[in-house]
């Protein structure tokens, strides 16, 4: 990560080398995920068995060990096999920690992989275990490597966690985020009436705490795009206690809509953001995300939705104004989907679409401010948009940003280089960066891998055995009224798949015998052969 900081800022001892390291941590875990290997962290543990001096893992402290020892998975994303080989002496022992980092790296390591031997599985049989650190390793890792299989087997065993009154407030959170992830818009009555359950059932004094806030999410993600659905459930959360009832309205009402582009809902969002009251009401917060989440359908109601948080960020309180730089990073990533996905051609300065300059202009702006919230969320925001593009620009103000924070708050450097490495996770659990992210539960950024996939072209034939064709590989070019076939890509070279894209490439079949069954080619296509073609002499 040596490219990542200025030479002047090692001279410094103002950052503490627990946060250091933890920074590093991460860094070097996104920059390496499923790369199967890195220098600062994998080559450390298979060389040492723990007990040497250099093995990077014991240069973290405490709660810090979690995350040191789950980014592992990262790095080995997709390689079950090597995780489950790697993390078998984790497992001996005797740090809680450790072996709370080992289950929820085994679950990063088996996101979105379908394994014969389904090794996640055994998570369920660290879930009761005394230790709360264990509890939440293993309920996270369960999360995210099932996440969107609505698999019953783990239903069970979760719900019963939710039941249990006795049950820590972080390990009740984290069971009902798994549970959202799992069922997400599935409507589920079952996790339903069991986080609504844990909702009612909890002292009030737990309402205060920020990770209360955090149950409604699991039940929003129930009804992630599900629109009229979720009113019913509504009218229940009307009998919650007030200390939690109009956040979990927000909530609902931005899932349940989210890319919908649905006015009134919007309307109505930024109705309760109009709003001042004497006290921060955290509420807000998910309003103002839930501008963003239901406005990014469609390009018109993207724009407005810009125009109206700079709005906010000038004239709305200061709850409000810490979430704006939020929703702007998450509109701003809308674009990126929009440019890769439906080919539109768009002016760009150094790799980004122009229409991303003012936010990040803004963002830039706002990282500097006075207020360390919105300067954190600013830079998170900073790195979201530049996950994965390496573009000059966005490195070059995160690297300024890394020299001016490095003798100012530790914690923004800290967040400076998270963000470097695209490290964000749940904008919801941004919310409340000092007491979550800055606190004990940074591992909660591993939630991340949920959005990863490797940029890549794998062409298959019908029976899905791997088929080699030649493919252009170029920039994107619009070709809406262009007569013919007109090449979609410009400045293109000639590879054969499988092939890596980089950021901003995009591919065609550079051959006629062969028809994709997929209208974009990325990730896996399959090819269908032309019965009738023959081949030019």
């Amino acid at each position: 990560m040596a490219h990542l900081l200025d030479g002047r800022a090692s001279a410094s001892a103002k950052v503490g080398s627990a946060s250091e390291n933890l920074a590093a941590t991460f860094v070097n875990a996104f920059v390496n995920a499923g790369f199967g290997q890195g220098k600062l962290m994998t080559h450390a543990a298979q060389a040492s068995s723990g007990d040497s001096s250099e093995n990077w893992l014991l240069k973290n402290i405490h709660h810090a060990k979690t995350s040191a020892v789950a980014c592992l998975g990262m790095i080995l994303l997709w390689d079950v096999n090597a995780a489950i080989a790697l993390y078998r002496n984790f497992f001996l022992s005797n740090d809680s920690h450790v072996i709370a980092g080992s289950l929820l790296g085994v679950g990063i390591a088996n996101c979105g992989i379908n394994h014969d031997f389904d090794p996640a599985l055994t998570l369920l049989g660290y879930i009761d275990k005394e230790d709360p650190s264990v509890r939440i390793g293993a309920i996270m890792g369960l999360g995210i490597a099932y996440a969107n299989t609505q698999d019953k087997r783990i239903l069970k065993d979760l719900t019963a966690i939710l039941k249990n009154t006795n049950a820590p407030l972080d390990v009740i959170a984290f069971t009902s985020i798994s549970l959202g992830l799992v069922f997400v818009g599935s409507c589920n009555e079952k996790v339903e009436q069991a986080i609504i359950d844990a909702l009612t059932d909890r002292a009030e004094s737990d309402l205060d705490e920020p990770l209360a806030r955090i149950l409604p999410l699991g039940l929003g993600l129930l009804y992630l795009g599900k629109q009229e659905s979720v009113e019913e459930t509504v009218e229940v959360s009307t009998t919650f206690n007030e200390k939690i009832r109009k956040h979990c309205d927000m909530t609902l009402l931005s899932c349940a809509y989210a890319g919908t582009g649905n006015v009134l809902k919007v309307q109505t969002l930024l109705g309760e953001c109009a709003h001042h009251y004497d006290e921060d009401e955290t509420f807000q917060g998910p309003a103002v995300l839930g501008i963003a989440m239901v406005a990014m359908a469609e390009k018109h109601g993207l724009d407005m939705a810009i125009r109206s948080l700079e709005h906010l960020l000038q004239y709305g309180e200061q709850n409000i104004r810490r979430a704006v730089p939020l929703a702007l990073g998450l509109l701003s990533l809308t674009v990126i989907y929009k440019l890769r996905h439906k080919f539109h051609y768009a002016q760009t300065r150094n790799g980004l679409c122009m229409s991303r300059v003012n936010v990040i202009d803004t963002l830039n702006r706002l990282s500097r401010g006075s207020d360390s919230q919105v300067s954190m969320a600013a830079i998170i925001s900073l790195g979201l948009i530049g996950a994965g593009t390496n573009n000059a620009d966005l490195a070059t103000m995160l690297r300024s940003l890394s020299s001016y924070y490095y003798y100012k708050d530790a914690r923004a450097l800290f967040c400076v280089w998270r963000a470097l490495a695209g490290l964000v996770t749940f904008l919801h659990f941004c919310l409340e960066l000092d007491s979550l992210i800055l606190g004990k539960y940074h591992y909660v950024l591993c939630y991340l891998v949920l959005a990863m996939q490797p940029r890549m072209l794998l062409t298959v034939d019908q029976n899905l055995k791997p088929l080699s064709v030649p493919v252009r590989v170029g920039q994107s070019v619009d070709v809406v009224g262009r007569a013919g076939r007109p090449r979609t890509v410009t400045g293109c070279q000639t590879h054969s798949t499988p092939v890596l894209l980089s950021n901003g490439d995009r591919a065609e079949l550079d051959s006629e015998k062969y028809m994709p069954l997929s209208p974009i080619l990325e990730g896996v296509v399959i090819l269908k052969e032309i019965q009738d073609y023959r081949e030019d002499k």
